[in-house]
């Protein structure tokens, strides 16, 4: 082309994003400018897309900064894209307030913005903008917004919210969608509900590798390993081939099912059969899965010999500090604590472990010496959480903190009736080798009591005995009454 314009610029580089090569597209548009072509709204969209894919922050932000000179920062098409770049970016607040800054919105906008907080971990936000996106505008969501949604359920284990987005997925004829699908087999997993999953699968006419992927990962998580691999299999007989997240489903079921020869046997075949190179998170797989069948020494020559990034060697090295304190190994544990605190990554995570495995040992002496350091170095660890979700309302609870339930006094009364009982039916308290504290047998069994996950549970019988209150008309008995009479 003699002239080339700005039209035949942005096909060049929108050509480039879809054929895998978004950093030929950046180049592109550093060079319109050398040839006197200036972007239109098309061109940065396609340039913030690159950034997207990317997931370039500062080049993005470069963008950004001529979208307003040129004067598009209104533009509908030019924010969505911002939107999208900014979220995959992990910086969710500049993405809020470029949805802020526009004057109209549409369903393409309303996605965006809601599948930004979803993918960074802030899925209340991402919910509560769903529900502002049906209460303030006639627009039905689209599939892309419909899995975004579901994605946020999955991630805060909202099983009720979940269901109620399944059922507007089937209203809008969207639940034989390869997407949709494979968010909802996801997000059911996730939340303990793994034979709604299969039925979410099976419903499924042509499943592809996404469907496939999120089942078998799905299966893998829930302990199935058996079932995974037979997933796997039978994805294979249909001719659909597996992807590196396939694998590492794959790989987690052998884990769970402690079958070592299988595990290594398809980590061997991703490359040689189907040319997919395993990286750290596959390596942490089978490290984990060495460490539960008790081949530590194994399971760290592995870890030494991968050279891999510190963010990503992080879960590796986590695994093989985790694995080696549950077997008393405290020489493996002290050299993947070293690793991890070395390259700043899982810190206080790193500590607290080799303290436990130090407790383990008997070694307090080291352990009031960890403690020490965390204290000097200002690392600290946050306490344990556990939620429940009842009626659509989520409850949290941390470890230790009785302020943080509903009626906590009465949690407390509730669950020491509770152990009681237990204890007559000849309970034997199990876990208080597990309290990494050099104190007394009562103070453990004092720590115990409050485990968040206690917690979370006497909330739920608290609850439970009221709903019963209100049912049979019991009156304003206590807690531990009622639940005396219940099991009359």
């Amino acid at each position: 082309m003699s002239e080339p314009n700005v039209v035949s610029w942005t096909a060049l580089m929108a050509g480039y994003i879809d054929t895998g090569q978004p950093k030929m597209a950046l180049w592109l548009f550093r060079k319109m400018p050398e040839c006197s072509v200036m972007p239109n709204t098309f061109t940065f969209a396609t340039v913030v897309n690159a950034c997207s894919i990317l997931a370039d922050l500062k080049t993005g932000k470069k963008v950004h900064a001529q979208v307003e000179i040129f004067g598009f920062q209104s533009n509908l098409v030019v924010c969505s894209s911002l939107i999208d770049m900014y979220g995959k970016s992990n910086d969710v607040n500049e993405a809020h307030r470029v949805f802020d800054s526009m004057g109209y919105r549409n369903v393409v906008s309303w996605t965006s913005i809601i599948t930004a907080y979803a993918q960074n971990a802030q899925g209340h936000d991402s919910l509560q903008l769903f529900r502002e996106f049906n209460w303030s505008t006639s627009d039905r969501p689209n599939h892309f917004m419909l899995a975004s949604v579901i994605n946020a359920c999955a991630s805060l284990g909202r099983l009720v919210s979940g269901k109620v987005t399944h059922a507007m997925v089937i209203r809008r004829g969207h639940d034989s969608n390869d997407v949709v699908a494979s968010a909802l087999v996801d997000m059911y997993a996730k939340c303990g509900s793994i034979g709604y999953s299969s039925k979410v699968f099976r419903k499924i006419q042509h499943p592809s590798v996404i469907p496939y992927t999120s089942m078998i990962v799905g299966t893998a998580k829930f302990g199935l390993g058996k079932l995974s691999l037979e997933l796997f299999q039978e994805m294979l007989d249909r001719g659909i081939s597996p992807n590196d997240v396939t694998f590492v489903g794959v790989l987690h079921a052998c884990s769970h099912s402690a079958l070592v020869d299988e595990g290594l046997e398809h980590l061997n075949s991703m490359y040689e059969r189907y040319g997919i190179m395993p990286d750290a998170k596959h390596y942490t797989c089978i490290v984990d899965m060495l460490g539960r069948t008790g081949q530590l020494d194994r399971a760290y020559s592995i870890a030494k010999s991968i050279q891999v990034k510190p963010d990503e060697g992080a879960l590796l090295w986590g695994t093989l500090l985790s694995t080696s304190r549950l077997h008393g190994r405290v020489d493996i544990a002290l050299e993947a604590s070293k690793w991890l605190i070395e390259s700043n990554q899982q810190v206080a995570a790193a500590y607290v472990t080799m303290s436990n495995a130090y407790a383990l040992a008997g070694r307090w002496e080291n352990v009031h010496g960890i403690r020490s350091e965390m204290k000097h170095s200002g690392v600290s660890k946050e306490p344990g959480c556990s939620w429940i979700e009842i009626k659509d309302f989520t409850y949290v609870f941390y470890a230790g903190d009785v302020s943080s339930c509903a009626r906590g006094s009465e949690v407390v009364i509730l669950l020491r009736e509770l152990e009681g009982r237990m204890k007559e039916r000849g309970y034997v308290g199990g876990s208080m080798g597990l309290v990494f504290v050099d104190v007394e047998e009562e103070t453990k069994e004092e720590i115990v009591g409050l485990h968040s996950e206690r917690l979370a549970l006497g909330t739920f019988g608290d609850i439970f005995v009221l709903i019963i209150q209100h049912t049979f008309t019991l009156g304003p008995y206590s807690v531990v009454q009622v639940f005396n009479f219940l099991l009359k």
